[in-house]
């Protein structure tokens, strides 16, 4: 880790991007991992799977998803999809999964945390990858982004996707070569127990990623 920066963080939701990118990025030193919970019908699974990935190699022994909550059910309606857990199907296209203000959000508490926490100047990783459609994974959000949470909390908060050039199937395979556990990674929007609903447009793209890797997926699936 560059000495011009206190701390790297990296914001993981529990699936397979940000779980590879936080392996990669304890390779170079100590991570603080962030869960942000928003209210998201998904998100009791996703910390369950969290622990769990945290207690095998490579994250075993390293330092523990730090939770922290920014409630969103005042402003996404009870009837959106995210919030009822009833995602777009299986063959929709990216678009219709986006949740606006997403990276707004996960960013803002991530960075007033680690300011408050004394662990700035920092750089925060993210897990966006290439062909990303949505307007806050731009590097140009990111970078503004990144200035203006500098300039509101005094001090370098350095915004950054080091998976922005990988498409899924290229993240796949870095797993492998970090020893992930992929299956105790969640890339579902309407999970059960563990399971991969194999609905969602998220299931497909993960299942797409592995057959473009040519691995086996070693999550389970409901369908």
């Amino acid at each position: 880790m560059s000495s011009e920066y206190k701390s790297t963080a990296v914001l993981l939701s529990g699936g397979l991007d940000s779980a590879v990118l936080a392996a990669d990025a304890l390779r170079h030193g100590p991570v603080t991992p962030i869960y942000v919970s928003v209210g998201f019908a998904w998100e009791a699974e996703e910390r369950e799977m969290l622990a769990a990935l945290f207690s095998r190699p490579p994250f075993l022994g390293s330092t523990p998803p730090v939770a922290l909550a920014f409630d969103m059910r005042d402003v996404y309606s009870p009837a959106h999809w995210a919030m009822q857990g009833t995602p777009p199907a299986f063959d929709t296209p990216d678009e219709e999964v986006y949740l606006t203000g997403r990276n707004v959000i996960l960013l803002s508490k991530a960075a007033v945390y680690l300011a408050t926490s004394e662990l700035a100047p920092t750089r925060v990783l993210m897990g966006q990858l290439a062909g990303n459609p949505f307007p806050d994974a731009t590097p140009a959000f990111l970078d503004t982004m990144g200035q203006a949470l500098s300039l509101g909390l005094a001090t370098t908060v350095d915004v950054q996707a080091p998976l922005a050039r990988m498409r899924k199937a290229d993240v796949i395979r870095r797993g492998m070569e970090l020893g992930v556990p992929l299956q105790l990674t969640l890339s579902c929007m309407q999970p059960l127990n563990g399971l991969h609903c194999g609905r969602c447009s998220k299931c497909r793209e993960r299942l797409d990623g592995f057959r473009e890797a040519g691995i086996a997926d070693p999550a389970r699936y409901a369908s």
